[in-house]
């Protein structure tokens, strides 16, 4: 089940009362370990879809509580847009889990990350490689209408425990398929552009497994009808937990690909900025 938070008049709240302070205009609850909102965008902001910003609250002692967020929304966007985890206990998320529309968060400018295009060479197909909230970097790749001007095909491998925490990029997958700009750019075939496989590990469903079990017994493959991955083809980015991280790396370097950066491009690239447990 989902509650959505209507938007309010931000111009009925009174004047920013924090550093960097932008203004929250939405709010989902996923589950009730999992929740996305939106803020208000500073109007100097640039980033590339990818990126990652130092988001944040006042802790008890009045001091910033900040972490480093993916922005989920694409870079064309008006406003930025979060997807979390709540951590009863965490420092941060135990309050911001709270936020209500109107309210203000920090958020500090500068963003930063290496889940960003130019981090790859040319290919034909771009492997999106995430568990949990790690799929919110691609959330903002998946709208970017660049991914597809770059590359033949997006598939997003996206794994979760149970379905419902698969929600979020469910729901953002199939508005993505019917979504009229990329439809007006690509034609009626966009759905065969972006492929979208989720599976789970403590529910039964559809699909189940592992990423790296699916991509290294090559059930992946033969479920989308895809060759193994070429380093001639093949380009990919992970976003999990640092052992995730780790296990997928090795995965993908016995395909041959190998691990590339902004200022050294290659065949992946791995996100070392990723928010975890505790936070």
């Amino acid at each position: 089940m989902t509650l959505d938070v209507p938007v309010a008049d931000a111009a009925a709240k009174p004047a920013k009362t924090l550093p960097d302070a932008q203004t929250v205009t939405a709010v989902r609850h996923w589950t009730d370990r999992l929740f996305s909102f939106r803020v208000t965008r500073p109007a100097s902001l640039r980033f590339r879809s990818g990126e990652f910003v130092m988001i944040g609250l006042p802790g008890d002692n009045g001091k910033p509580i900040l972490r480093a967020y993916s922005i989920a929304s694409p870079a064309w966007d008006d406003e930025l847009e979060f997807y979390s985890i709540k951590v009863p206990d965490g420092p941060l998320t135990s309050k911001l889990q709270n936020i209500q529309v109107g309210d203000e968060i920090i958020l500090r400018p500068k963003p930063v990350g290496t889940l960003v295009l130019d981090a790859l060479l040319p290919g034909k197909r771009l492997w999106f490689l995430a568990t949990g909230t790690g799929i919110a970097p691609f959330a903002s790749l998946m709208r970017e209408p660049e991914s597809y001007e770059r590359f033949e095909q997006v598939i997003m491998m996206h794994t979760c425990r149970t379905a419902d925490e698969l929600a979020y990029g469910r729901e953002l997958v199939e508005n993505l398929r019917h979504d009229p700009l990329l439809g007006e750019l690509y034609g009626e075939d966009f759905a065969k552009r972006l492929l979208y496989y989720p599976t789970t590990t403590r529910e039964d469903g559809p699909l189940m497994g592992r990423i790296t079990d699916n991509l290294t017994s090559g059930k992946v493959f033969r479920d989308l009808g895809l060759p193994p991955m070429d380093p001639a083809t093949d380009r990919a980015m992970i976003c999990g937990s640092l052992a995730f991280n780790t296990d997928v790396k090795e995965v993908l370097e016995g395909f041959g690909l190998r691990e590339g950066a902004n200022s050294d491009p290659k065949e992946f690239v791995v996100e070392k900025a990723f928010v975890g447990d505790g936070i």
